[in-house]
């Protein structure tokens, strides 16, 4: 059928109730914008080339855009930010992009090189010149090592930007692909891990029955060097129905392997967990909302993200739970558990990692960071402050297996990250600064809270123009995220505070329920039937700038991506009212089909499954693409996505402007034809797609009076 065919049938549809199918779920009678799921067919790409031709004439001919897209680059190719490293035996590897290296530099170099202002780097791998050996548009996606030395990796590269990778076998050494090595060269979700030089675990798309439903590996196979991947054996087997399933092994920091662990993924948030026993699989007796930690001065470490009682012991949701290392091997369901770790009033742990000195765990107190230092000494759990700044957002940047060395990250939203090392034997001490790239001088950073509708109290950030006059005037860009246990924490704004705060905007960060800010129950408190409380806390906190005069609705704008979309999505259907612009990011955005685009059935455990009549109706509640009718006005949103994107699907965004077009509302789009589910693969796409928003957010909040 033709475009223009397309097209006028969904006008039709748009105006007339057509019943769904028989499960309830929307089929191409109902849902005349299915067409625009299949990512790369040509009537769909036809249709994303002549959308971006008519957003980038409504958004480059603005006299800004240049000076955006120049400043925005200026700062993604700065030579002087920081590089970040990982820590391993024969250096400090950093993966570089500018200018030059759009795609991108593995390079090393010695910490004491390192320290100095200008760092002499060896260059690894050059993506650029692979990608155009190949005639490939190679992105790195990262590699997988074998410890102790690490000298031998899996490579990752996806074409242009997708989920789905190709791996390779490379010798950091030699700095080259290993000829006759182990290659992994159909494209899939799922990775490897190293037994040892001759020995992969591989979970990867091995045909049919060997995927979930969301698309992710559910077997494991062992692969021997020198023979084919079609021959290696199964050693593990989870279910299709699972979201994913994989065998992995347990390694001390010696590299010693201890066991041999699997995991069965039941849900997004809910996994199974089983350990090689005496020639068998053995379920451990977790919760299934628990996971492995890792071994710390001779104990095997849990965290549970539920209250789990064991015997008359009850360890609280979040807490650290170890047991002896040797009695957990001999006896695993028997062994004797015993409280590391418990968190006080609105703390959570954001991160952890093992070094050769003993576990670090980077805390949130109150959305305020922290970092202790744990270890078994004298037959008990000890654990001390790290000492670094107060009052800022803090990281665990890169840490080493084999000794005590770590980094750290500091920031602010007015405070550009600074870098702190220590080796163990002294206190953190500054290593880098980033550069500022904004002033800040005449900004001001305030926490306040919003009411929901159910009387919880939310609380967000916003940063503003000193002495900002409450009058309702000025131009707010308000995020969130509120999902998946993800918080959102104060970070320095680099592009953001030069192409919006100094330019007189305001920016607030809304922490809501659904994320991570305040541990797991503030996330659990808003899923699958609950879910509709996140997006209450967006919304209340919109309402509370207008209260307090912050902004008004011609000049409130909100902005967020993947989940962060659908939150966008949900605010303004129901509040179209309460806005003045909305940017929708690579989003979800049909939630009764979301199951069936990209990996959306992974997320079941986060939203509900549409299939089902009672979850579907919590769905149905606040579905954005079902929301949006005739008869509404909404605020002109900007939706944008990726061609590439093989995670939430650029459908989703494809169908929302679709819909809204034929509807005769305005909107923008705009997609990316490179790039993953996070943008751009390059600095130039990535200040192309910041600039385009921030003249969006101009021209809908600022020059609107």
């Amino acid at each position: 059928m033709k475009l223009a065919s397309r097209l006028a049938i969904a006008l039709a549809m748009t105006t007339s109730t057509i019943a769904l199918a028989d499960d309830g779920i929307p089929g191409p009678e109902q849902d005349p914008y299915i067409w625009l799921e299949q990512a790369r067919s040509p009537e769909a790409l036809d249709w994303v080339a002549k959308e971006n031709a008519r957003t980038l004439a409504a958004f480059e001919a603005d006299p800004r855009y240049a000076q955006l897209k120049a400043e925005a680059l200026a700062i993604f190719d700065s030579e002087d930010r920081i590089p970040f490293v990982t820590i391993r035996p024969d250096g400090l590897y950093n993966f570089w992009q500018d200018k030059a290296n759009p795609r991108g530099l593995l390079r090393r170099t010695s910490l004491e090189s390192y320290r100095s202002d200008k760092p002499v780097w060896e260059t690894v791998l050059d993506v650029d010149a692979l990608a155009k050996a190949e005639g490939k548009e190679w992105v790195y996606q990262g590699s997988t090592c074998l410890p102790p030395t690490l000298n031998k990796c899996m490579i990752a590269l996806s074409d242009g930007g997708e989920d789905a990778t190709i791996m390779r076998e490379f010798d950091m050494k030699t700095k080259a692909f290993v000829a006759g090595g182990f290659v992994l060269d159909a494209k899939s979700q799922g990775g490897i891990e190293w037994v040892d030089e001759n020995t992969l675990l591989v979970g990867r798309n091995f045909g049919a029955g060997t995927i979930t439903e969301s698309e992710y590996a559910f077997t494991t196979r062992e692969w021997k060097r020198g023979t084919s991947i079609n021959d290696a054996p199964e050693i593990f087997r989870g279910d299709a129905k699972d979201v994913s399933s994989g065998a992995a092994l347990l390694r001390d920091n010696d590299a010693v392997i201890h066991a041999r662990i699997a995991y069965r993924g039941i849900s997004f948030h809910e996994r199974l967990w089983y350990v090689w026993k005496d020639g068998a699989w053995l379920q451990l007796e977790l919760p299934t909302k628990a996971n492995p930690v890792g071994i710390v001065d001779g104990h095997m470490l849990f965290s549970p993200d539920v209250d789990w009682t064991v015997g008359t012991q009850t360890f609280p949701a979040d807490s650290l739970v170890a047991v002896d290392l040797e009695e957990w091997k001999a006896n695993p369901n028997g062994a004797k558990k015993a409280l590391v770790w418990a968190p006080g009033y609105r703390q959570t742990k954001q991160g952890s990692t093992v070094t050769a000195g003993g576990l670090y765990v980077a805390l949130l107190d109150n959305v305020v960071g922290k970092v202790l230092k744990f270890n078994f000494d004298d037959g008990r759990w000890t654990s001390k402050p790290v000492p670094l700044p107060d009052n800022a957002t803090l990281g665990i940047a890169a840490s080493s297996d084999e000794t005590d060395q770590i980094m750290y990250t500091v920031t602010g939203f007015l405070e550009p990250t600074t870098l702190y090392y220590s080796d163990g034997s002294a206190p953190p001490a500054v290593l880098k600064t980033s550069p500022a790239y904004f002033a800040p001088e005449g900004m001001e950073v305030e926490q306040h809270e919003a009411t929901s509708k159910d009387g919880t109290k939310i609380p967000y950030f916003i940063v503003k123009p000193k002495g900002m006059k409450a009058d309702g005037s000025t131009a707010t860009l308000l995020t969130g995220y509120g999902g998946f246990q993800v918080p959102r924490l104060p970070g320095y704004l680099g592009s953001t505070g030069k192409l919006w705060v100094e330019k007189g905007g305001a920016y607030v960060l809304a922490n809501l329920r659904g994320g991570g800010e305040f541990g797991p129950n503030w996330h659990q408190t808003a899923i699958r039937e609950n879910k509709q409380r996140t997006w209450d806390d967006f919304i209340a906190v919109g309402e509370d700038l207008v209260k307090r005069g912050f902004t008004s609705p011609q000049h409130l704008g909100i902005q967020g991506g993947s989940q962060g979309g659908l939150l966008v999505g949900t605010f303004f259907t129901q509040r179209p009212d309460l806005l003045g612009a909305a940017i929708v990011q690579i989003p979800l955005f049909d939630m009764l089909r979301y199951h069936l685009i990209g990996r959306g059935a992974s997320w079941i455990g986060e939203y509900g499954d549409p299939r089902i009549p009672e979850q579907r109706k919590w769905i149905e509640g606040y579905s954005p693409y079902q929301k949006i009718v005739a008869g509404v006005e909404y605020p002109s949103p900007f939706l944008w996505a990726s061609t590439a994107d093989d995670r939430t699907h650029p459908a989703h965004a494809r169908k929302a402007a679709a819909k809204l077009k034929a509807l005769g509302q305005p909107y923008y789009y705009f997609e990316d034809t490179t790039g993953g589910h996070s943008g751009g693969v390059d600095n130039d796409q990535r200040a192309k797609l910041q600039a385009l928003q921030y003249i969006y957010l101009m021209q809908r909040l600022m020059d609107r009076r």
